[in-house]
């Protein structure tokens, strides 16, 4: 599966901004989406992720109540709606597809995945 992600960009503290995934090459209906950043000096970090199928998502702490994963399947894409930025969000944000299953353990950790779109800048100033 080929990920394209998209939507990055500077933003001040408080607002908001909303990243793409647009996956192709497979039926998505049997995979798990994933959104990952990575800051600069630090290790790729799960922030959210959802089955395709069944639509349950999954969020880290530092993110939940702020972002909001969703899927538009007409599209085959995956959504990042960020609100109430913060700085320590800037990061390059990545979209990443792995087989069905069910269970957040099993959506954190990178190795878990597949496939990885290329990555999208995400600055939040302060």
């Amino acid at each position: 599966v080929q990920l394209q992600a998209s939507g990055g960009g500077l933003v001040q503290a408080g607002g908001s901004l909303r990243l793409s995934c647009a996956a192709s090459g497979r039926t998505f209906s049997r995979y798990g989406m994933g959104w990952f950043r990575q800051a600069p000096g630090k290790e790729r970090e799960f922030v959210a992720g959802m089955t395709w199928s069944s639509g349950d998502t999954y969020y880290s702490d530092s993110v939940k109540g702020r972002f909001t994963i969703s899927r538009d399947n007409a599209k085959n894409t995956v959504y990042l709606q960020m609100n109430s930025l913060k700085p320590e969000d800037t990061a390059v944000y990545y979209c990443a597809a792995r087989t069905y299953a069910s269970g957040r353990y099993l959506y954190t950790e990178p190795r878990n995945y597949d496939s990885w779109g290329q990555g999208t800048q995400v600055t939040v100033s302060s």
